[in-house]
């Protein structure tokens, strides 16, 4: 007869004292709270050293790591037995400090590039190998402490999310003040201060200490001497760098060019010069020369003295044509407060004479659209030049498709704050096989026809910087609110005659043979997009992909080859595709096929379902909330912190709140389906709510979202501990599955979290938000598998 877990001699460590039971909290709600915080600020290093695409794998790695130590806790149940709870915590805790300032060394100094080489997939494996390190000690913690002390599950779990939603809490301020490398190292330093906690011996406790005190001094240390920093970004070895500052919403870095230029780079990425003009000497300097023959500075020629609001402003080119062509008033709207005020307005505003402090420019740090919802004032120009939104959310592989500044609800916003005959001005990079301005041309139509315009073909005036390529060149497009007149068109046309190489791709009275003019003269932008070889019909707001062009038939091409200026969206699809690949094997491998293979104790794979339900649907209503609140909160930093936050936060407490509301396994069905009702719900009135809302002060806003999430958080919490309850007393006597539960629903929020993109995508967020309501709904049906095994019991 083969020896079974129950027949060895176990150590159950007792922590009923009351100082025990509080040591237990602290330590989980600490642990939660490395373990998330390490999260946040790998995204953010990721987005930086890697490509933002590559960001959302840092979360599915930490659901993935979670998951595997629960399986390993199980599997490995019979050697673990041996050690007391609080030493196997207090050695994960010390050994995840240990790990994590040496796999973010090894990150650091990995140059992985875009090539789709064996070389790249080996250094991408080493990044993610040592990244789940420290997330599966933390689930091999958690899930042994979660398995033996299951009396005490709710408060447990509630320990868990209030320490990860202290960690959103916690994560901007601290990639404000200490950046993303030492965020890292922090959370380095809350493992071991944790483990100090843990530690039964007096020798360990001092151990744990030193670490800790190593690790603060390295932090203190590096915050100065940037010993540890980014040393290879996308593959490319820094140098030239002058000023370098994180913050929450990226890093940025100012570089010197070999010819004296200044370029503000941003997430080691997306670049802006920073204008070093005199504009009382422009007329006929080489700034003139140069800026006048770019796509954007039509508008300039067509509105001289307009006034103008510009999204996006970054190092000042919009702002500085704008002003040297004589705008009496210029707004800039620029989210990122370290390009606003710490280079253009501090340290570099004598080499941009000051443009940001004239009289005449108007700066504010906002985001575009939320600004403009706010605003009293009208404008003969709005105008936004190659902007995107570059950083990490939940969408992570998306970030730069998911761009809420080119949808019809966002136009209508814009058309809104134009002057009677106000122009749009809109720049892309666009190819031989227009997609991207084609795209803007295409929304610009559906709301010119929202707003009442039969035939908005003579509203448009397209402009590229010469002949369309497969590499991509600047097209910007002008949508007027009224038909340009014949005087308005003969103006351009005498514009790009003295500003050569620009090149008129389309005007009302001169159409062309191109793209633009069968999209414009079809007067039909979705009929159009139909026959199109790209996706370019108009964008919205519930599905906000702006940038994902390609047709299902195209994916695989394109992801084979990364050629052009849009090969972002590209390497995206092949992210996207390899994560979902990874995700299902690795669940497979580490998750399902130990489950089939153990024989020692029967688990009823049908009672783990509803923990593979419940772990789906939180994941998939999450990632919509974060997609949502990017428009409400300004930008995908905050969405992520705050929805992130709240949903936690009040998760906890409905986790705590469950065992005296949720006292028997049979009341589960009331959180369940008040969940599924309020989502359904929430599908038709959170888009309402959000709209009407977006132009409040951020305070307000985050007020809004805890009165919008907090209750619905509370109902989401209670599910999971209580079918961990029922669960854990219906195998009392063969053996305790707590620990594959733990694994099923982090394996189930791995795939949630990619099939929740997809499903955005090709449905948009309002089905993705069905779909999580879907979820509880399945978890409600799959109790019974729960009540019956306890029942039994």
């Amino acid at each position: 007869m083969p020896t079974t877990i129950e027949t060895l001699p176990q150590v159950q460590p007792k922590l009923v004292k009351q100082s025990d039971g509080k040591i237990l909290l602290a330590g989980i709600a600490l642990s939660s709270f490395s373990a998330l915080l390490l999260e946040l600020s790998l995204t953010r290093l990721f987005s930086v050293v890697l490509f933002y695409h590559f960001a959302f794998l840092a979360i599915s790695v930490a659901l993935l790591g979670l998951g595997a130590g629960g399986v390993f806790a199980f599997v490995w149940k019979r050697q673990l037995n041996k050690w007391e709870t609080r030493s196997i915590a207090a050695t994960a805790s010390a050994l995840t400090a240990i790990s994590i300032p040496i796999f973010l060394e090894i990150i650091l100094h990995q140059p992985v590039s875009l090539r789709l080489t064996g070389a790249n997939f080996l250094r991408l494996a080493i990044i993610y190998s040592c990244s789940a390190v420290a997330f599966f000690l933390t689930g091999l913690q958690f899930s042994v402490i979660f398995a033996r002390e299951s009396s005490r599950i709710p408060r447990l779990y509630g320990a868990d999310l209030t320490g990860g939603a202290i960690a959103c809490l916690a994560v901007v301020p601290l990639l404000n003040w200490i950046g993303a490398p030492n965020s890292i190292l922090f959370a380095g330093f809350v493992s071991s201060i944790t483990a100090a906690i843990w530690s039964m011996s007096p020798r360990m406790r001092r151990l744990s200490l030193g670490l800790a005190a190593a690790l603060a001094l390295l932090i203190a240390l590096n915050a100065s001497n940037r010993l540890i920093d980014v040393i290879w970004a996308k593959g490319v070895h820094r140098k030239n760098v002058e000023f370098s500052r994180w913050n929450a919403i990226s890093r940025v870095d100012v570089l010197s060019t070999p010819d004296g230029a200044r370029v503000i780079k941003i997430d080691a990425d997306a670049g802006t010069h920073i204008m070093n003009a005199d504009v009382s000497q422009w007329q006929g300097s080489e700034w003139q020369r140069y800026l006048m023959r770019e796509p954007p500075a039509v508008v300039n020629g067509l509105r001289p003295h307009g006034d103008y609001a510009i999204i996006g402003p970054g190092g000042g080119v919009d702002v500085l044509r704008a002003i040297a062509n004589g705008s009496p008033s210029v707004t800039g709207i620029e989210i990122n407060p370290t390009i606003a005020n710490t280079i253009m307005r501090g340290r570099y505003a004598d080499y941009a004479y000051h443009l940001y402090e004239r009289p005449d420019v108007h700066l504010h740090v906002a985001d575009g659209r939320s600004f403009l919802r706010s605003s009293k004032s009208s404008f003969d120009v709005v105008q936004m030049t190659l902007v995107d939104t570059w950083a990490s959310t939940a969408a992570g592989a998306f970030a730069l498709s998911e761009n809420n500044l080119y949808t019809t609800q966002a136009f209508r916003e814009y058309f809104d704050h134009l002057k009677p005959d106000g122009i749009i001005a809109i720049t892309r990079w666009e190819f031989r096989q227009p997609r991207e301005a084609l795209r803007v041309a295409s929304v610009a139509m559906n709301t010119l026809q929202q707003l009442g315009r039969e035939d908005v073909s003579r509203h448009f005036i397209v402009v590229a910087a010469g002949e369309l390529n497969e590499d991509g060149i600047p097209v910007v497009v002008l949508a007027k609110k009224s038909p340009f007149t014949a005087a308005e068109e003969t103006s351009v046309k005498q514009f790009l005659s003295d500003h050569p190489p620009l090149k008129l791709l389309y005007a009302p009275s001169e159409p062309g043979s191109n793209a633009f003019t069968s999209l414009l003269q079809s007067n039909d932008p979705y009929g159009f997009s139909a026959k199109y070889a790209y996706n370019v019909s108009p964008v919205t707001d519930n599905a906000p992909f702006f940038f994902f062009t390609l047709k299902p038939e195209q994916i695989w091409r394109s992801t084979v080859k990364l050629g052009g200026l849009d090969w972002k969206v590209k390497l995206g699809i092949a992210v996207l595709a390899m994560l979902l690949v990874i995700s299902v094997l690795a669940v497979l491998a580490f998750l399902i096929v130990p489950l089939l293979l153990q024989t020692e104790h029967a688990v009823n794979p049908a009672s783990l379902i509803y923990f593979v339900a419940i772990g789906l649907g939180y994941i998939l209503v999450e990632v919509t909330f974060i997609q949502r609140f990017v428009l409400f909160l300004g930008h995908p930093t905050y969405a992520l912190t705050v929805v992130v936050f709240l949903m936690l936060l009040s998760s906890g407490a409905g986790s705590v709140i469950s065992r005296k509301w949720i006292s028997t396994p049979q009341k589960v069905w009331a959180p369940l389906l008040i969940t599924a009702s309020a989502l359904i719900v929430y599908v038709w009135v959170l888009p309402f709510i959000l709209n009407r809302l977006v132009g409040a002060p951020f305070p307000s806003k985050l007020v809004i979202s805890a009165l919008l999430l907090a209750p619905l958080g509370f109902a989401m919490g209670m599910p999971f501990p209580a079918g961990l309850r029922a669960l854990a007393a219906s195998h009392a006597a063969s053996g305790n599955p707590i620990e594959w539960a733990w694994a099923m629903n982090a394996a189930s929020s791995v795939l949630g979290s990619v099939l929740a993109i997809i499903i955005a995508i090709q449905f948009g967020l309002n089905v993705t938000l069905i779909c999580g309501a879907t979820a509880y709904l399945l978890a409600l049906l799959l109790r019974g598998k729960l009540l019956g095994a306890a029942s039994a019991a």
